[in-house]
């Protein structure tokens, strides 16, 4: 069931109403205090974002200084709720020239409420791409000073636009030179204990796409997943070619993906919106290469001393690198004094966040680096509680380098 928004809210810190919006007369206009009386004023917004209030139920969401509230009074999906919201978050963005708070609302509140009708009908969320609302609503916000200024692009017939098979691209695209550009990002989550076993690993990426590409190109994508090679050797009436294969365990697409060819051929075949977009997010939790390995030892020398000593290996190629490496080791809150020796990096010791912060700008492969560190701590009187020590967190990229192991084979291009 969709959102069946009944109202959309508004809100800046203080419980101010800056814009509202009302679909339906189910709800009365007073919701909004409650909202204010039951959830803002009794500073329990951090708890849950989906709060119940007689037989209302309140789906909000934090963006900057403002919070957006929609009140809903029938049993709605509360994910097409939240994912409503962030569309709409940035939509308005690139109305603004990329900012999205108080000062923007206030400056814009004619184009929110145009934008506002033209996005939900009825509580039913509708077409929320900036290319095509951009082809009927013209009207340019008032944008941030540091943004860049908007391109002019000629205006097609925006009837069809919305109505077509392919409502995320706009038809007589026409450039001089034919790009694409193709990224895989990932994050590594890991969980190790003590003694260097790995606990828990998992890999959370998305492919991104830059298409410069005339007219309505066709695109297919070919990755190394084991179902894909697997169903390419079954059409082709061949054995699939060694290699590593990963298998995904949750894939999410664009809209743009050809659903149907996927389920039946298994290749990511699409016709790719103009710009810059989200191909596809993934999760794997079989065969992830570390790119690094943490071997951290640390002794608490009586109750006002402790030494730490962080040994980081790289276990990726030789000709590889590693940049923009941090390294964030908690320490206990009554941390006095620290002094510090690295074999490359700097360290520094970070009281906001109880933590040693070691950052080394550029790591090769195939290499180590250790932090040794004194640590004073400040004696208290009272019983010493045990220090809990929580895990050591890493932050880097590692270009041309993907942990799960996903390779993109092919990506062929039908203009």
């Amino acid at each position: 069931m969709p959102v069946a928004a009944s109202a959309i809210y508004f809100l800046n810190l203080r419980g101010d109403v800056l814009i509202n919006r009302t679909y339906r007369d189910d709800v009365g206009g007073n919701m909004v205090d409650a909202f204010r009386t039951h959830i803002m004023q009794t500073k329990e917004l951090g708890n849950c974002p989906v709060r119940q209030i007689g037989g209302c139920s309140f789906v909000y969401m934090r963006i900057s200084n403002v919070y957006i509230v929609i009140v809903v009074s029938s049993n709605a999906n509360v994910a097409c709720g939240f994912k409503f919201v962030v569309e709409a978050v940035a939509l308005f963005k690139s109305y603004f020239g990329g900012a999205f708070d108080e000062d923007a609302i206030r400056n814009n509140f004619v184009l929110i409420y145009e934008l506002l009708d033209e996005i939900m009908d009825f509580g039913y969320p509708q077409n929320l791409s900036p290319e095509i609302l951009k082809l009927y609503i013209t009207q340019e916000g008032v944008r941030s000073p540091f943004s860049s200024k908007p391109k002019d692009k000629p205006v097609p017939n925006a009837t069809l636009q919305v109505t077509g098979a392919v409502g995320w691209r706009r038809e007589g695209l026409s450039y001089k030179k034919n790009e694409v550009f193709l990224d895989i990002v990932e994050s590594v989550n890991l969980l190790m204990s003590s003694k260097g076993n790995v606990l828990r690993c998992d890999v959370t990426g998305k492919v991104l796409m830059k298409c410069f590409l005339s007219g309505m190109p066709d695109l297919k994508l070919g990755l190394n997943d084991k179902l894909g090679l697997e169903k390419e050797s079954e059409m082709k009436s061949r054995p699939a070619k060694s290699g590593k294969t990963i298998e995904l365990d949750d894939v999410t697409f664009h809209q743009c993906v050809n659903l149907t060819r996927f389920n039946s051929e298994k290749t990511v075949s699409f016709v790719p919106p103009d710009g810059e977009f989200e191909l596809m997010k993934y999760r794997i939790t079989e065969g992830v290469n570390l790119p690094f390995r943490v071997l951290p030892t640390i002794k608490e020398l009586g109750r006002t001393r402790m030494e730490v000593n962080v040994k980081v290996k790289s276990v990726f190629g030789a000709k590889m690198f590693a940049l923009g490496v941090v390294v964030k080791i908690p320490v206990p809150k009554q941390t006095a004094k620290t002094n510090f020796q690295v074999t490359s990096g700097r360290a520094k010791y970070n009281p906001s966040i109880d933590c040693l912060v070691w950052k080394i700008r550029k790591f090769p492969g195939q290499t180590e680096s250790t932090l040794s560190a004194e640590i004073e701590l400040i004696s208290t009187m009272g019983e010493k509680k045990s220090w809990t020590r929580p895990p050591i967190q890493m932050e880097f990229q590692v270009p041309m380098f993907t942990a799960s192991g996903l390779r993109v084979r092919f990506l062929k291009v039908r203009l």
